[in-house]
């Protein structure tokens, strides 16, 4: 299935209906619930954040499609279900960050199937490196914005929350960049979801799906330019991974000197063969979260889709987002001395143990960024991305597969025993 690769989304972003919170309500606390869940269900996982945060709990009228969204946790979607409370938790949370209780000067982990950050991650325009250190580990650190600091609630019903950020963030040039960012999560009912994808659901497929629609703003009084640097909009979906999970990500074929490179392979060294496979316009990696790996697709290539099967789950995540292919994307490597404007506009990642024996999870993200925010005082850049989670058997998912996809599940499967 082909999608309109455009940015020209109507994004709204002051949503109709939306309740606006008292002082009151602000500060009331989730009440916990009485009932108790088996870990990897979504009533388990609510149980768990209620202690950590207000939440704000997205849901459907029949209460089987829920998203979890914390205002306290840098706007994050950290989970959600298409089952109800006994249901899958489909969302990665990193418990044993939250149960460390300890704050670590580069990154907390704490998980969460949407996050919002701001890119490049390294290179010259770099957001966490200071100016003139060198970009190695020690001296990376995330932006306490997107990393530790709440969100401020603007409003939200049961379908919907709107949340903003005033931000400052000094980049590798030495520029203090003021950012205004707006951030909207708002649930996707399943007859939308039928009109979005193009699909029909089956009656034996559970679904639950949300946009996160993302706003930034100049607010500083100079343009931000080649020489200022800038930033995007950058979006991370953190999933489970499990010995069968894969992702699948179409892609545009054509000629390289046209296209550029089907995909980036080495960010971390070359991923090995017998993790990813690129044929017949589909590329294929492994997401066991046993192997640390990362793959990039520029704007050109990629056809604003990206996916994940894991059959041992049962599910089935699509993720779809906004490409500007007249814009410049953003070099989030560790390496000043590259391009900065010859980036990714999609990624995927398999986490795995490093060096030295440590593992960040173990989890998969699906990741995709907005082109680069080149704005003059008071504009701004707009980003959209859509999740979709699919539950069922094998045989219920696979028309949704072949659709979007352009392959069955059974085929999808075999890849990696396929000679």
């Amino acid at each position: 299935m082909k999608y309109k690769q455009t940015s020209q989304i109507v994004t709204v972003f002051l949503l109709a209906g939306i309740t606006m919170f008292s002082c009151t309500q602000k500060n009331k606390k989730l009440e916990k619930m009485t009932n108790t869940f088996d870990k990897g269900t979504f009533g388990y996982d609510l149980n768990y954040l209620s202690d950590k945060d207000s939440l704000i709990i997205l849901k459907s009228d029949n209460e089987e499609a829920q998203v979890i969204v914390s205002p306290k946790y840098q706007a994050k979607v950290f989970t959600s279900t298409a089952e109800g409370l006994k249901g899958k938790s489909l969302g990665f949370i990193n418990y044993k960050v939250f149960d460390s209780g300890k704050i670590d000067e580069h990154m907390n982990g704490y998980g969460g199937e949407n996050r919002f950050w701001l890119g490049p991650e390294g290179g010259q325009f770099s957001v966490f490196f200071e100016p003139d250190k060198e970009q190695i580990f020690d001296n990376w650190h995330t932006p306490k914005a997107v990393d530790t600091e709440a969100w401020v609630i603007k409003g939200s019903s049961s379908k919907d929350v709107l949340m903003v950020k005033d931000m400052e963030v000094k980049n590798y040039q030495g520029n203090l960049l003021k950012i205004g960012v707006q951030r909207a999560v708002t649930l996707i009912s399943n007859q939308e979801i039928e009109q979005k994808l193009g699909i029909k659901l089956s009656t034996k497929v559970k679904a639950v799906a949300y946009s996160n629609n993302n706003k930034i703003t100049n607010k500083n009084n100079f343009e931000w330019t080649e020489k200022t640097g800038t930033v995007c909009i950058w979006l991370l979906d953190m999933f489970n991974p499990s010995p069968s999970a894969l992702t699948i990500i179409p892609y545009n074929e054509g000629d390289e000197q046209t296209l550029g490179k089907v995909a980036t392979t080495d960010y971390f060294g070359e991923i090995p063969s017998d993790r990813i496979k690129i044929e017949n316009d589909i590329l294929y990696l492994k997401t066991d979260g046993k192997y640390r790996s990362k793959m990039g697709m520029n704007a050109k290539r990629t056809k604003s889709i990206a996916a994940n099967y894991d059959s041992e789950s049962k599910r089935l995540t699509i993720v779809t987002f906004d490409v500007e292919l007249d814009k410049n994307y953003l070099n989030q490597e560790w390496n000043p001395k590259k391009n900065p404007l010859n980036g990714d506009a999609l990624n995927a990642y398999n986490d795995g143990p490093l060096d030295d024996g440590s593992i960040m999870g173990p989890f998969l993200e699906l990741e995709s960024c907005s082109s680069a925010a080149f704005l003059k005082p008071g504009e701004s850049l707009k980003h959209v991305q859509n999740v979709y989670h699919f539950v069922g058997d094998e045989a219920d998912l696979s028309p949704i597969s072949e659709r979007i996809l352009g392959k069955p599940l059974t085929i999808i499967n075999q890849i990696f025993t396929n000679k």
